[in-house]
């Protein structure tokens, strides 16, 4: 019996994965075990409810459940477009997460690279722990604070009137929710995303920047050349991700925030979610909102994805 050389190498090679596999994970055997904790917490509360997106095709009945239900198909799909809000629903959501991003996600990034220049510590590490602060503070008491400066007689209408102007509600004007949520949710987010931007230009090698410095380089040269392409793959990364999150605007802010007197301007999708699944109980409606803002998000994941390895060579896979 002639054996096959091609295929006994083979077998030896998938031999020789395995083994290293193993002998990798008893060395990594610390690590695993650090992780196994956070795998089995992901998929008890994000994988295994995944079955509940079922709802958004059944007539869903409490008392017969997921499994028993009747089914009716894209019924609810159909439903949200016949709606007289789906118009504003979307337009709102798609003007907030485009502002968003506009705004909110360059705010970092300058704000990184004004930090990376700044000669003395001191005044950096302050300015870093003023901006970090915010952060840690809760949405609640984000959105309190905002109200109060916000009001008739908050400071800006005391800036106002200083001004010769006059005092405005502005928490119950639609035409002021877009600037008053972009610019609180900057205020509150700005110092903790510079994080991962000075993380990465941590990495840039003082020397280079001697060398263009002798070279007659000036600061915003040596900004373009040096530290700007550093910083490029790390921004693409979160570029990918702020893309696809357009539609995933911080509906729970959008609640505090907002009143019925700017729902012209502030009712989104997820506080209409919210509306309509948790206060009035119509669970198979909003499960298909739900899916199919999922499912948009994941499109626009992966257009976002293929753009940047395209321009850029840096993606997610």
């Amino acid at each position: 019996m002639v054996k096959n050389p091609a295929a006994s190498a083979t077998g030896a090679q998938k031999l020789t994965r395995v083994q290293k596999f193993f002998k990798d994970c008893r060395l990594q055997h610390q690590l695993i075990l650090m992780v196994i904790p956070g795998i089995v917490l992901v998929f008890i509360f994000n994988y295994i409810p995944m079955y509940g997106a079922l709802m958004a095709f059944q007539e869903y009945s409490p008392t017969k459940g997921i499994w028993g239900s009747e089914w009716v198909g894209l019924k609810y799909f159909a439903m949200f477009f016949q709606s007289p809000y789906s118009g504003r629903l979307i337009k709102n959501t798609l003007l907030l997460g485009i502002y968003n991003l506009l705004w909110s996600f360059p705010a970092p990034i300058i704000l990184a690279l004004f930090l990376d220049q700044l000669p003395f510590m001191r005044y950096k590490k302050f300015v870093q722990t003023v901006s970090y602060f915010p952060h840690f503070i809760s949405a609640v008491v984000i959105v309190g604070m905002v109200k109060e400066f916000c009001a008739i007689d908050g400071v800006f209408n005391a800036i106002r009137v200083m001004l010769g102007g006059e005092a405005v509600s502005f928490m119950t004007g639609p035409q002021y929710f877009r600037t008053i949520f972009i610019a609180s949710g900057i205020w509150q987010g700005i110092g903790w995303g510079t994080i991962i931007y000075l993380a990465a230009l941590s990495n840039v090698d003082p020397q280079l920047h001697e060398a263009a410095t002798i070279d007659g380089a000036s600061r915003f040269q040596r900004v373009r050349y040096i530290t700007w392409p550093t910083i490029v793959p790390t921004t693409s990364i979160m570029l990918i991700f702020a893309v696809s999150g357009i539609l995933g605007s911080d509906y729970q802010k959008v609640l505090l925030m907002y009143s019925e007197a700017t729902y012209e301007t502030a009712d989104i999708i997820g506080t209409y979610v919210y509306r309509e699944g948790i206060e009035g109980g119509r669970y198979e409606y909003t499960t298909a909102i739900g899916l199919m803002m999922n499912l948009v998000s994941c499109v626009l994941l992966v257009i976002a994805n293929q753009i940047s390895r395209t321009l850029s060579e840096n993606s997610l896979w």
